[in-house]
């Protein structure tokens, strides 16, 4: 079982969270000073009404300026709780564009075999999966799946943090290292998540990224081995076909700092190998 192919998955229909119209305008709605104090508003949320140092912390590769930006003025632009509401508001209306038709017995099917696997996620050491598996689970199908892919999404991207922590690799580093790795332009990710070039020269050294991107794989396994083969063959029939039209239909799939491209990365053949 190939699980970063899985994350190829359910990685797209999380992401229309927050760099889609529809989730820009719901927080300019919220009265947000620019895109990314709705990004740290509405990510941070179920946190509650956390400080810039703990958001630093557990997303890790954003500068602690950047952060401080948005943080902890955005709490006093909406509660924690609107933002939630505003992130689903943004979702639902980014998924109706995007997909066309939602309230299918594919998507209805898929909400069913995504909840099963987050639910198996793990959240032991993993703040921001359990902070969203801790909040009600939306009605609608297409949004009970895109909560589904969050929390499976933050589940990873915990473990992931964890194992850059115990590889020794810093949240400037990984970056750099990931970067050069996938020949993304410097410039644009010390941008993307605020570092200054000196501290980006300083940090572009030496480090095992692909140790660090095996034990994130290995990591991340439990969802899937708790949803079993058959049902996770089923997942990835169903959540495909879902993933390319939203890949190919969300502009901010072009450039991402995770040099995440479906389009061509789903054809790969062998997921299940």
């Amino acid at each position: 079982m190939d699980v970063r192919q899985l994350w190829l998955r359910f990685e797209p229909y999380h992401d229309v969270t927050y760099f889609t119209p529809e989730s820009r305008a719901a927080t300019d709605a919220l009265g947000c000073q620019g895109g990314w104090m709705g990004y740290f508003g509405m990510r941070a949320a179920p946190l509650g009404a956390a400080s810039p140092e703990l958001v630093t912390a557990v997303f890790y590769n954003f500068a602690p300026r950047k952060v401080a930006r948005a943080l902890p003025d955005a709490w006093a632009v909406a509660t924690p709780a609107a933002f939630l509401e505003a992130r689903l508001r943004g979702v639902d209306g980014a998924l109706r564009r995007l997909l066309g038709e939602v309230d299918t017995p594919e998507i209805a099917e898929l909400a069913s075999l995504a909840r099963d696997a987050a639910l198996a996620a793990p959240i032991a050491g993993r703040p921001l999966a359990a902070a969203n598996r801790a909040l009600p689970w939306p009605e609608e199908p297409h949004l009970a799946l895109w909560h589904a892919c969050t929390i499976l999404r933050e589940s990873r991207g915990d473990g992931h943090v964890a194992a850059l922590v115990a590889h020794g690799v810093g949240p400037c580093q990984a970056l750099a290292l990931y970067a050069r790795e996938h020949s993304l332009d410097p410039a644009y990710m010390r941008a993307a998540r605020g570092w200054s070039e000196e501290e980006w020269e300083a940090a572009d050294v030496p480090g095992d990224l692909a140790a660090v991107e095996r034990a994130t794989d290995e990591a991340a396994r439990a969802p899937w081995e708790g949803l079993g083969a058959a049902r996770t063959s089923r997942f990835v029939d169903l959540m495909t076909p879902l993933a390319l039209r939203i890949a190919s239909g969300n502009e901010a799939m072009r450039v991402n700092p995770m040099a995440l491209d479906p389009v061509r990365e789903l054809a790969v053949p062998g997921w299940n190998t």
